[in-house]
């Protein structure tokens, strides 16, 4: 029987209310999933069918394992900032940076194919749990071969970790595909694209060269994230808007967590060092206001709004990679910048600072492009830019990370005395804003 209505028996243990979908809205692979068959019934297994998901679902939110899912990723994080804290302090800049930004792809691609997946495809039954455990255990593996990447180049253990948890996403795609309808064929080309760019990992690892090492780096990383963009071009699977950005929020404010415990316990091991307190005080007080300033310009725009179509939802989703990663990077600044004080890093004091602000201002541009500007007025909108440029004027003045503090509290100023477009507690001044 084919139907345009979502429904799920109330077995399910994700049960799906009854949904009329517009078709303005929906993809044409919608109007033939047919979610009212007996086959929708959990197995003698006790497997529901990998049905996609209904993208107007009312109320769907992050559930308890994809937030248990991404604890995982901010261990890897975490591990990968600290390293590039070491790397830095030690005056290796340039190797410093480089190293992160590879890890951090391999980090932020296996996390956000997940987050993709599952607003699609999530099941929540024993099976979808267990492979979801396998590929936190990939992670932590990967987690383990950040070090000797930063020590030797040796990219061993974390390419294992980074192939398991691919080699599962391809079994989820794969199970996906028995029932996904017009999506099938979307969900095909995703696992034997994951499955094909997984064989050229290995083969990278035998390139001694290092300039042919990192152009086949590039490649790869331009092979993995067209596989998206080929798959939904030729069969889209759904994405529910406020689930996915709220797994995006859900994600920005562990990274910010982490900086935030990254940037304390660089200044507490710090007082037993220095005599000069209140510098060390003062920089900690600093911290907790921009980080504080992070979270409230992420969080001021409706960021459901920005991924409205594929285009959109591709710029959103890759976008991140910038602001994750500049999250990340902004806990491991403050430490090169302790560090820094306390007369222990090899690199030029301004250097140091720069660590702090570039973070800082990549973050708040990336947020502002991806889902700001379209929301905002004319004086948000020149505001934000600016200030966040002006941030990288904080080598300018003696006072560490003064400048970045002044300008980002200057943005949450501008924000609170505005509203994004639509906001039906908006008034018009606020919107002119």
């Amino acid at each position: 029987m084919l139907s345009g209505v979502y429904t799920v028996p109330s077995e399910s243990p994700r049960p799906r209310p009854d949904y009329a979908p517009n078709p303005a809205q929906l993809s044409p692979y919608a109007k033939v999933i047919d979610m009212t068959s007996a086959a929708a019934l959990p197995s003698r297994f006790r497997l529901v069918p990998m049905r996609p998901r209904d993208p107007g679902e009312e109320g769907r939110a992050a559930s308890s394992l994809e937030l248990f899912f991404d604890l995982v990723f901010v261990i890897a994080v975490s591990i990968a900032a600290s390293h590039l804290h070491d790397t830095v302090t030690a005056g290796h800049l340039g190797e410093g940076l480089a190293k992160y930004l590879m890890i951090f792809f391999a980090i932020w691609w296996a996390w956000m194919n997940f987050t993709w997946f599952a607003t699609s495809f999530d099941t929540d039954d024993w099976l979808y749990r267990v492979m979801t455990i396998v590929q936190m255990g990939g992670v932590l593996i990967l987690a383990a071969g950040i070090g000797p990447v930063f020590a030797d180049e040796n990219f061993l253990i974390l390419i294992i970790g980074y192939i398991l948890m691919r080699v599962v996403m391809i079994a989820q795609w794969l199970r996906a595909s028995l029932h996904a309808g017009r999506a099938r064929r979307a969900t095909v080309i995703y696992a034997c694209g994951i499955g094909i760019v997984q064989v050229l990992w290995v083969a990278w690892m035998i390139i001694d060269d290092r300039m042919m090492s990192t152009l086949v780096f590039l490649i790869l990383v331009l092979a993995e994230v067209a596989i998206p963009v080929i798959a939904e071009a030729r069969g889209t699977t759904p994405w529910h808007p406020e689930h996915i950005t709220e797994r995006y929020g859900c994600f920005t404010i562990i990274v910010l967590g982490e900086s935030m415990l990254a940037s304390a316990n660089a200044v507490f091991g710090a007082f037993e060092d220095s005599e000069d307190i209140v510098s060390l005080v003062s920089l900690g007080v600093l911290s907790l206001i921009v980080t504080a300033a992070m979270w409230w310009i992420y969080f001021w725009p409706p960021h459901h709004r920005a991924i409205g179509g594929l285009g959109g939802s591709l710029a959103y989703g890759y976008g991140h990679y910038a602001i994750f990663a500049a999250a990340g990077a902004f806990s491991a600044g403050v430490g090169i910048e302790v560090d820094s004080q306390l007369g222990n890093s090899a690199i030029d004091p301004d250097l140091a600072t720069f660590m702090v602000s570039v973070p800082i201002a990549v973050f708040v541009l990336g947020v502002w492009m991806l889902a700001i500007r379209p929301s905002a007025g004319g004086v948000v909108n020149a505001i934000v830019p600016i200030c966040a440029v002006l941030v990288l004027c904080d080598p300018l003045i003696p006072i560490p990370t003064f400048l970045t503090t002044f300008f980002m509290v200057i943005i949450v100023i501008t924000l609170v005395g505005a509203s994004p477009k639509g906001d039906k507690s908006s008034t018009g001044a606020e919107v002119r804003a």
